[in-house]
């Protein structure tokens, strides 16, 4: 009889198909890997057997345990397979961007779900990272497998999906793309194949708000390239350990727009119902592969997970034309809005040295009901008229106090491509305006007032 004796031992082996009509006009040929035929949907699954299988070698999990892990949604469904063959418990920590099918899907196997804010520092004790690590810290024999750092990420990759990949292609392999989040599947993969033909060139796919690109090309960690984004699963604000940059020869960046919109190309003209990071990686490796793929070459591209995780967004048209993504409906961006405003958006600042009193009038002379808080060029705070208003009303003797004593935390900076809609949705009672910097790395402000301008412009 032909059988397997758990759904773990089906990870693995997945197809290339090659791509025929989204890559008309490139030379070469363009095979995709679609990770969608592992049991959970994704690659991660490969990750999720390796980190257990390594915890149980090391004695770190023992029987009963209980899996604690920070994820998008992927790393935790596979982890919760894992589990479940393995007779462990989960609790996935997950920033509330994350789809809601994400969620459902890994409480469907059993695994709490823990929703956590995305738009705070990973440092910050409310992030999915800090929330893992301190459920991890209580819970009694669980483990904290931390896929950014644990060397079995990378390694998962390097024993199976390089030596697929070059198996399957004869090792005539050219040119290797990939999403780049963790690291793992990138870098793990790449360093099998490079090991085998140096010559191999490797294209990290990034995301506009992350951080990669940047320090590739520069080695700096610029938390001003850091900033909200839609897209799923790729690009990070932290630098995991499994993000190897010798193992990536180049990157592009792809908006959330492009990736979108490409991973709806994919399942109408080439059948594959692919998710969002999907669609990234696809674009950007096309993007590469218009300028340097030559007749003769072979580029492999990883298609990371299904598309059923993105029901309620990419593949629902009534969220994408909310989000200016479907040409039926076409908001302005963060670009336009400085545009529009003809020079007008210039930041102006407070400095943190300044007193209530000075901030006060500085504020109604501006016009304005909010300011950044500056010290030197950096932006360290933000103040409000309201805030400023009150504590004087309950406070006269404050008008001496300083802004850094009561100032709040900075406006969250943007992409310059974000759409209205994005944008509005970042904009609360505790973020009440923006930040964005233009191309000559000057900052403007955009506020609520800007955004029902461009709104009814």
């Amino acid at each position: 009889m032909n059988y397997h004796n758990s759904i773990i031992d089906t990870i693995g082996n997945t197809p290339l198909v090659k791509l025929n009509k989204v890559t008309e006009g490139i030379k070469g040929t363009v095979l995709v890997k679609v990770e969608y035929f592992n049991p959970g949907n994704s690659i991660k699954d490969r990750i999720a057997l390796k980190m257990i299988e390594d915890a149980e070698k090391e004695g770190k999990l023992k029987k009963g345990g209980t899996i604690i892990e920070g994820t998008s949604g992927n790393t935790g469904m596979g982890l919760a397979l894992v589990a479940v063959a393995k007779g462990y418990k989960c609790i996935f920590t997950m920033a509330d961007k994350q789809s809601k099918e994400k969620m459902d899907i890994l409480r469907a196997v059993g695994a709490e779900v823990v929703v956590c804010p995305t738009n705070v520092e990973p440092e910050d004790p409310r992030s999915y990272y800090s929330v893992a690590r301190r459920l991890n810290k209580e819970i009694v024999n669980s483990i904290y497998p931390n896929q950014y750092d644990n060397p079995s990420n990378s390694v998962a990759h390097y024993e199976t999906t390089g030596p697929e990949i070059w198996k399957d292609t004869e090792g005539k392999i050219t040119h290797y793309a990939c999403g780049v989040g963790t690291g793992g599947t990138m870098c793990g993969t790449a360093k099998f194949l490079k090991e085998k033909k140096a010559s191999i060139q490797t294209i990290g796919i990034d995301t506009y708000g992350s951080v990669f690109k940047k320090y590739k090309e520069t080695g700096i960690f610029d938390k001003n390239e850091v900033y909200p984004y839609l897209t799923e699963g790729i690009g990070e604000d932290i630098m995991p350990a499994n993000v190897d940059m010798n193992m990536i020869d180049h990157f592009i960046k792809v908006t959330d727009k492009d990736a979108a919109i490409m991973a709806r190309r994919l399942s109408r003209e080439e059948g594959l119902f692919v998710g969002w990071s999907c669609g990234s990686a696809v674009f950007g490796a096309l993007e590469y592969a218009k300028q340097h793929l030559k007749e003769g070459d072979v580029m492999v591209i990883i298609l990371p997970d299904h598309g059923t995780r993105y029901l309620g967004k990419v593949y629902n048209d009534v969220w994408m034309r909310d989000h200016g993504f479907l040409e039926e409906r076409s908001f302005a961006t963060a670009r336009d809005i400085i545009k529009r405003k003809n020079g007008k958006s210039d930041l102006i600042t407070i400095s943190k040295t300044m007193t209530l009193a000075e901030t006060a009038k500085a504020l109604n002379k501006a016009g304005i009901s909010q300011m950044p808080v500056s010290d030197g060029n950096e932006i360290v705070g933000s103040i409000s008229d309201s805030k400023v208003l009150s504590l004087l009303i309950e406070e006269p003797e404050s008008k001496t106090r300083q802004v850094s004593e009561i100032m709040d935390k900075p406006f969250i900076f943007v992409g310059l491509d974000n759409t209205v809609d994005a944008l509005s949705s970042l904009i609360d009672k505790h973020n009440k305006a923006l930040l964005v910097r233009d191309e000559t790395n000057q900052v403007h402000i955009i506020t609520q007032h800007d955004l029902l301008m461009a709104l009814t412009a």
